[in-house]
């Protein structure tokens, strides 16, 4: 489906649809989206037996302020049919994997343009796709989707962004990683044989608003904690599009007890001895067309603090005297550059506006 341009569409506002406005990064989201200078206030759907009620109910932060108080913003049943009323130009999904994967061909067959924040889209490789356990009701369908999705990474992907129907938000972890490694791994600098080495750490929100016991205030408070390693579902978004091969990358997430934010720290041995300036310079020139991401001067390291609640992937290194020892950090806020920023970059891109609008 050919996109239009801002040219095509003059001043008209987008109509967007967002189902899962109530989590962490359905909310980011649509916080986003109705400052956005291209758009009309989203349609709110919830999913059957999830949402319901008010959004400025469960977030009161948003709510009108001039006189009507709470109930602003009503979260609607989601209906195909409701979408179509409204003139939907976009629709989000922040709904759990299976019911994307289950949604995706009808909104194929509707010409809805899709941004699907969960993985269920994410992987072309059926390997890196079983962690997922997907029971597809048209395996042959849902073969095909896979192969026109495209991996919503701006950095790596924009020109095919900007004319695809069905966009996978990639995960958080992946995105900080990936970012963090891709300049390398494009530029030959990667001994893969020694292999790479991706110890992640990521706030609380990351693991989703749900409560479970490891998420409890009393289990992470105080605490630091290592959990699925080799078995985490971003590992197959991080070989996949760094083209390493599993016995190549080593990734372990760990939970900090704080709200957000992921700091990613990864350990590379080159392929061949190195410089400072030619390593910064690899960088530098990777992203020099990449407004969101930040990349810092040869001595300094990012910090969560420093792009938490924005959409920047801030990104640093340190080489060690010998020239062959790499360390990179990536830091970036997990609900917006790894989830709902992101998302709304990728819409920029989609709809031909500049990838900074309503990011800013």
């Amino acid at each position: 489906m050919a996109p239009r341009s801002a040219a095509q569409r003059g001043t008209a506002l987008l109509q967007s649809a967002v189902v899962g406005a109530t989590g962490y990064a359905g909310f980011e989201l649509t916080r986003l989206l109705l400052r956005h200078p291209r758009m009309k206030k989203p349609l709110l759907l919830s999913r059957e037996g999830a949402e319901a009620g008010n959004l400025d109910d469960a977030y009161p932060q948003i709510a009108n302020s001039h006189g009507s108080g709470n109930g602003s913003y009503p979260l609607e049943p989601f209906s195909w049919e409701a979408l179509a009323a409204r003139g939907v130009d976009v629709l989000f999904l922040s709904t759990p994997h299976e019911i994307s994967r289950a949604w995706m061909p009808e909104a194929e067959r509707r010409g809805l343009r899709v941004i699907d924040l969960s993985g269920a889209w994410r992987l072309r490789r059926a390997e890196n796709r079983a962690i997922y356990k997907f029971e597809d009701a048209d395996a042959v369908a849902a073969e095909r989707l896979m192969q026109h999705a495209v991996y919503g990474l701006p950095e790596m992907h924009a020109a095919a962004i900007a004319d695809a129907q069905i966009v996978a938000n990639p995960g958080c972890y992946s995105t900080s990683v990936i970012l963090g490694l891709v300049p390398l791994a494009r530029g030959g600098w990667i001994d893969r044989e020694h292999g790479v080495i991706a110890d992640s750490k990521s706030g609380v929100s990351g693991a989703g608003k749900a409560p479970t016991q490891k998420t409890h205030f009393v289990e992470v408070a105080d605490n630091l904690s290592a959990y699925n390693v080799f078995a985490h579902r971003h590992t197959g978004e991080m070989l996949e599009q760094l083209g390493l091969e599993s016995s190549e990358l080593t990734f372990t997430p760990h939970l900090l007890p704080i709200p957000r934010g992921i700091l990613s720290t990864i350990y590379v041995r080159l392929a061949k001895p190195a410089t400072v300036a030619e390593i910064h310079a690899a960088f530098r020139d990777f992203y020099a067309a990449s407004p969101f991401v930040r990349v810092f001067a040869p001595g300094r390291l990012p910090q969560i603090q420093h792009s938490a609640h924005t959409n920047f992937c801030d990104v640093g290194f340190t080489l060690a005297p010998d020239g062959r020892r790499l360390v990179v950090v990536s830091c970036l806020d997990n609900l917006l550059k790894g989830a709902a920023g992101q998302a709304v970059q990728n819409m920029n891109l989609m709809f031909g506006f500049d990838e900074r609008e309503g990011l800013q």
